[in-house]
């Protein structure tokens, strides 16, 4: 495990942004989901990388998950560790190395790593004063930051695993409030005041922007902590500069960027031995394998698993599809009878219902297209690989997500049009069909796949170069490096 005794020798390790003598040190406090966990702690390596001593804070079994890619990072020299606190697990009625979201099998047992998360604070808290940082990274799900950063008079910098069209439309679904002013939920709108037109139906949209939930209480605390930090961080390459300058404005977002590695490695899943998924595409022709997966988190009913199972299986393409067993046992509810055997026997495809390298598997040459739940982590891995999406949005921040990949044009819908108000999926049920008919359109020789597979290697080579030297990215974490060490000497002052 990597802990605080390793910083002696990370010390040892510093590189030319620490020469002129200001050393700083960041603390990192990735929530407990793994869409959130595993690019904080990618931001973390990213500054380990520029010579900045960075602390990740966490819970042991999360710690766990990410711990290849640190060791990683120490062997080429770069100051970073990783702070392990103790979860509370018999407290809240879970069973030891259940510490997120990701492995929470049910319902009760996500509430469950919600308390125990909340439970920590004063530990994080005085973890993080122990500490003495420069700056607190926090997550948006740890709005208390804000108080212990004035009261250590250190920056905050607030993350929130996003993209700007996400904000832009989240703003201003809540200042006009377009979605009250139809009254059907199958009625479409067009969202006022971005620079692009975006089109939505009421059904679309978050639950909390059309009445009134604690969930939307919650929000509204974590965008006034946004509003009291420093600053944020967010991804922000699209085809339009004016709508990145629009949405800048209106947010006033004081440093943000998209601060991804060259590599994009995943923070989670970075190991010397090669998945066996790996060695199956080796033996596929280019741009064949339909890739599905919709995130750790999702939860559908064994009868959409159905239609998945009998659409990869009569779509014609070789598939890999990352699926979770049924909460509790040890099957995947909905399989067809037969299914896996048949896959099996005919070679059609891979069924895999562990820890699948996602950020290698989009990678492969084999793989042509992802069906995906339209999570922002997925989506921005399909983009940096230059894979089309087959677009299903389910929850969360998903269908704002989607509206970026209709936008850019690298993907095709399913169809989803319904917004769930959990990772449990009570949405109508896409049939077969429309998924068959979406993996055809995107995979076909027609004028509008050969759009999407160009637009999709346009914003992939646009990605790679933003975090080149020069590149935007690159120049966002200097400049944002810069600043600190600017507070830090008292040349700059907190806001």
């Amino acid at each position: 495990m990597v802990v605080k005794e390793q910083m002696s020798s990370e010390i040892k390790h510093k590189s030319a942004m620490e020469t002129g003598g200001i050393h700083l040190h960041v603390v990192f406090l990735p929530a407990p989901a793994p869409g959130h966990m595993i690019p904080l702690v990618q931001l973390a390596r990213l500054f380990a990388g520029r010579g900045v001593r960075s602390t990740i804070i966490t819970t042991f079994h999360n710690a766990l998950t990410f711990q290849a890619s640190i060791h990683q990072a120490i062997a080429a020299g770069h100051p970073i560790n990783v702070q392990t606190l103790t979860f509370p697990s018999s407290e809240v009625g879970l069973p030891a190395g259940v510490e997120s979201l990701g492995t929470a099998t049910t319902a009760e047992a996500a509430s469950a790593v919600i308390r125990g998360t909340l439970l920590l604070r004063p530990r994080m808290e005085q973890s993080i004063r122990d500490l003495s940082p420069d700056c607190i990274f926090s997550d948006m799900f740890f709005p208390w930051t804000v108080e212990l950063a004035d009261e250590l008079n250190i920056p905050r910098l607030y993350f929130h695993p996003s993209n700007f069209l996400y904000q832009s439309i989240l703003h201003s679904l809540r200042v006009y409030g377009p979605q009250n002013e139809v009254k059907s939920e199958s009625k479409s709108f067009v969202v006022p005041g971005l620079p692009d037109k975006i089109t939505m139906k009421r059904s679309e949209v978050s639950e909390h922007l059309k009445v009134k939930t604690s969930w939307g209480e919650m929000m509204e605390e974590v965008e006034q902590s946004e509003r009291r930090s420093y600053g944020s961080s967010t991804t922000r390459f699209t085809r339009s500069s004016r709508l990145t300058w629009s949405i800048t404005r209106r947010l006033k977002v004081r440093k943000s960027g998209q601060l991804f590695s060259k590599n994009h490695d995943d923070a989670t899943g970075v190991t010397s031995e090669k998945h066996g998924c790996l060695s199956w595409l080796d033996d596929r022709k280019p741009n064949s394998v339909i890739y599905a997966c919709f995130g750790s988190m999702v939860r559908f009913p064994d009868a959409q698993i159905t239609e998945i199972a009998l659409a990869l299986e009569e779509c014609g393409r070789p598939f890999v599809w990352v699926v979770r067993k049924k909460d509790g046992k040890d099957v995947i509810g909905g399989m067809p009878e037969g299914f896996p055997e048949r896959i099996e026997k005919e070679n059609k495809g891979l069924i895999l219902t562990e820890w699948a390298p996602q950020v290698e598997i989009l990678q492969h040459p084999a793989v042509g297209g992802f069906l995906t739940h339209c999570g922002w982590n997925s989506v921005l891995e399909a983009m940096v690989a230059g894979v089309p999406l087959i677009r299903w949005p389910l929850y969360y921040d998903q269908f704002y997500n989607d509206k970026l990949v209709e936008l850019l044009g690298i993907g095709v819908g399913v169809g989803a049009d319904v917004w769930n108000s959990s990772v449990v999926v009570t949405s109508p049920i896409i049939r077969k069909e429309r998924i068959i008919e979406a993996i055809a359109i995107l995979t076909g020789e027609s004028a509008v796949a050969e759009s999407i597979r160009s637009k999709s290697k346009a914003v992939s080579i646009m990605a790679k170069q933003a975090v080149e030297p020069g590149g935007s990215s690159f120049n966002g974490l200097t400049t944002l490096i810069d600043e600190l060490k600017a507070v830090k000497l008292g040349s700059k002052s907190l806001p």
